[in-house]
């Protein structure tokens, strides 16, 4: 039930695609609210969760919405441009 990253998950939002996934490891910080999380050692919470996702178009639609633009937080140039700050930052705080 480990996932290193969440590169699945991310890769579904990006596509729009409502997400269910465990959650454990890295997975609910990459999906955040922008998914339905279980707990993997509960295998009917899965299968409720599809349930729900098929038959509720609103649940469906929202998710894939929140998906799409949460997985923009993902993207290398926004990363770089976070990066850049924080490198930018660290330097001005050290002094001359």
């Amino acid at each position: 039930f480990y996932e290193g990253f969440g590169l699945p998950p991310l890769e579904a939002m990006a596509c729009g695609t409502p997400v269910i996934c465990s959650n454990s490891s890295s997975l609910p910080e990459v999906v955040g609210e922008a998914g339905v999380l279980v707990d993997p050692h509960r295998p009917e919470l899965f299968a409720e969760a599809m349930e729900r996702v098929l038959t509720d178009g609103g649940l469906r639609e929202d998710l894939g919405s929140k998906g799409s633009h949460r997985s923009r937080r993902f993207s290398s140039e926004d990363f770089s441009g976070r990066l850049l700050e924080i490198l930018e930052e660290l330097a001005s705080s050290r002094g001359p």
